[in-house]
């Protein structure tokens, strides 16, 4: 049985890691297709060679650009792809625009479409993250769900049939690599563990408004008052604040290049606590026993804020939250035991 399997960015080269290991040890004939949405080295390359994911067989080369664009040139350039190699699933990850990409041009050549962390929904309904993955699942054959809520979500949208339970691959990731995690940032900035915050910033709603992004600039500088602040910048957040001439905020802040995953790791690892808007370190940060402040106005990660373990923010009450959340007990199991990987390929496998 051959597997397609497209990815473009970082939370889908974490899954990657991962799944793309078990269905070569099942014995899955596997063509790893990587879009180049995420190009730069810090952002895609950097993965492969921490995460020791095998080369990619293709290499699309989108780049940057609009969604459309991005989205276009995904689905032109993939059709040819997947027209030569004629895989018998098509399998995509998470919410980007290669995700949709890649399900459209296999559900128009009537290719089985698998979805990895199916079922997740979220406010607002127009982010473009959010009309990715509502599209997507309801082109996929298969459905895997990170979460019982995922699967509850899809129910009451009308779809059972192909709908798995597996638990999210992004924990079977973890518990595999922590003994590898990096700590020598922490100790080349000179960091005191739970002396500081781990900031990352990069959905469009948070970076494209120059009142939203200035006020979550003005916050991190009042919370550096009493805790650092490690901010791995995304190359759209650092062209947004030079474009927004926002510069003078970052002056008291630890800024940094973006990190690859075993050391964003080993740095949310020894923190106080994060500040994000990434799907993926939300989970992540509840993994390595840290609250995220989470600076959207919903999470698909619903579960976490309401066992109070995450908090969800607007920009101006940062602060605010980050001092005065109380954390409840980090339940365990919320996202499976660490098998998801397994039991994905080996639902793939099932005949029929």
């Amino acid at each position: 049985m051959k597997v397609a399997t497209i990815v473009g960015a970082r939370p889908q080269f974490i899954k990657e890691a991962v799944v793309g290991e078990k269905l070569r040890k099942a014995g899955f004939e596997h063509v790893l297709i990587h879009t180049g949405q995420h190009y730069d080295y810090n952002m895609s390359e950097v993965f492969f060679k921490s995460l020791e994911i095998k080369d990619p067989d293709y290499n699309l080369e989108v780049g940057s650009g609009s969604h459309a664009v991005q989205t276009g040139l995904t689905m032109i350039r993939l059709e040819e792809v997947v027209l030569r190699e004629k895989p018998d699933v098509v399998l995509v990850y998470g919410d980007t625009n290669a995700t949709v990409a890649g399900a459209l041009v296999a559900a128009k050549l009537k290719i089985p479409v698998a979805h990895v962390e199916a079922g997740m929904r979220q406010e607002p309904r127009d982010m473009p993250e959010e009309i990715n993955r509502v599209l997507t699942d309801r082109i996929s054959t298969i459905l895997f769900c990170p979460s019982q809520t995922a699967v509850k979500n899809l129910k009451k949208e009308g779809m059972e049939k192909g709908v798995w339970f597996t638990g999210d691959v992004m924990y079977d990731l973890f518990l595999k690599m922590e003994k590898h995690f990096d700590y020598s940032l922490a100790e080349q900035l000179d960091l005191e563990e739970d002396g500081y915050v781990v900031v990352t910033i990069h959905r469009d709603f948070n970076t494209d408004n120059k009142e939203r992004l200035e006020e979550i600039l003005k916050q991190l500088n009042i919370t550096v008052k009493d805790k650092r602040v490690i901010f791995p910048i995304h190359p759209r957040t650092r062209r947004r604040v030079k474009e927004f001439g926002l510069e003078n905020h970052l002056e008291n802040l630890d800024i940094i290049d973006p990190l690859d995953y075993l050391s964003m790791m080993g740095l949310v690892e020894h923190s106080w606590k994060v500040i994000t808007d990434s799907g993926g370190l939300q989970k992540e940060s509840y993994f390595a026993g840290k609250q995220a402040i989470v600076v959207m106005p919903d999470t698909g990660w619903v579960e976490l804020v309401q066992k109070r373990i995450n908090a969800l923010s607007e920009p101006e009450q940062i602060s605010n939250v980050l001092f005065s959340g109380s954390v409840n007990q980090f339940e365990k199991g919320i996202y499976g035991l660490g098998d998801a990987g397994a039991r994905i390929a080996a639902i793939l496998g099932e005949p029929g």
